[in-house]
């Protein structure tokens, strides 16, 4: 059998120019691995209608460093209007279907495993032999917000405590949740690996960070919905493979670490006006419109099968109470 062809794809705000060298470097060194075919999608946003920078220079300067640790690709796009990670994911989706056999979701706080492509490529032959074209698959991840996602995790991080409260976070708690991770401790656990720990789970659960799509998904009409306008995509998606194919299998290959690295302390760097210190949420949730577009969305999302439900728009988002 041919060995797999995959396309992955990163949108990155112009923003986290400060984190998105960390993601590169990991994906290059997980392609560099594998003998086959990898497509790599970016977008580079640099609109501003939601978070302004600081000035026209550092702009231009957070602009100028991503294009710079983009220069080995071949091709990426700049986006100018406003193009959230629900608007990349679903384009991406619809652009590489017909191209690849199976698509990722990349993201700009993430970190690849180098052995990703190389694991993927024997699942999506497995699953073709197994008569089950239409899969999904998920790596083992971070600590993750509670106990629903302990499926999830990898073991290594599964039965860690889990620390909510911010004063009980020490600076070497590689497990926690507010913790950073280096490629070189990813890669430190992953080498430990002899045998891989693949399973199909009972339900799909899943975030986008990592997500593994076969491309019949896509090709059966399963998409990310225009009504899902900002964030909740992955939820959507999953509500929308659920309705049309119903449980197909997802596979967690629980004991390969990809890491995300949701509470990066260069995440959200140069945005005028926003608080600097606290979680990435926290600093989200110190917008306004933030809280209010992520209340409509997660309300669009949670409605999708409601015959009485009316969406709501960014339109909805910029009125005045």
């Amino acid at each position: 059998m041919k060995q797999t062809k995959f396309a992955i794809g990163c949108l990155i705000q112009w923003y986290e120019c400060d984190i998105i060298g960390e993601y590169i470097e990991t994906l290059k060194e997980s392609i560099d691995a594998y003998q086959g075919q990898v497509m790599v999608d970016f977008t580079i946003v640099t609109n501003e209608d939601l978070e302004k920078c600081i000035s026209p220079e550092k702009k231009k300067e957070c602009i100028k460093k991503i294009e710079l640790l983009l220069a080995d690709f071949d091709q990426y796009h700049i986006e100018h209007s406003l193009h959230t990670i629900a608007d990349y994911r679903r384009k991406f989706n619809e652009a590489y279907c017909d191209e690849v056999d199976v698509l990722m979701w990349g993201e700009s706080d993430a970190l690849i495993p180098k052995q990703t492509f190389i694991i993927l490529d024997n699942l999506h032959k497995s699953s073709i032999q197994n008569n089950t074209p239409k899969y999904l698959a998920f790596f083992g991840t971070c600590k993750m917000w509670d106990d629903t996602w302990k499926q999830l995790e990898h073991p290594d991080f599964t039965d860690k405590p889990f620390y909510d409260n911010p004063e009980q976070f020490k600076p070497d708690q590689w497990w926690s949740l507010r913790y950073t991770m280096t490629r070189e401790e990813m890669n430190a656990i992953n080498d430990k690996t002899e045998e891989l720990d693949v399973a199909i789970l009972p339900e799909h659960k899943f975030n986008g960070c990592g997500l593994v799509i076969s491309s019949e998904i896509i090709k059966a009409g399963v998409n990310i919905p225009k009504s899902v306008f900002f964030v909740h995509e992955d939820t959507a998606f999953m509500h929308m493979t659920n309705k049309v194919l119903g449980n197909i299998p997802q596979y967690i290959i629980r004991n390969i670490l990809l890491v995300h690295n949701r509470n990066h302390q260069n995440k959200r760097m140069h945005i005028k006006g926003e608080r600097m210190d606290g979680t990435m949420n926290e600093k989200r949730r110190s917008n306004n419109w933030y809280n209010k577009a992520n209340k409509l969305s997660e309300q669009n999302c949670y409605n999708l099968f409601n015959p009485n439900y009316k969406s709501f728009t960014w339109r909805d988002v910029y009125e005045k109470n």
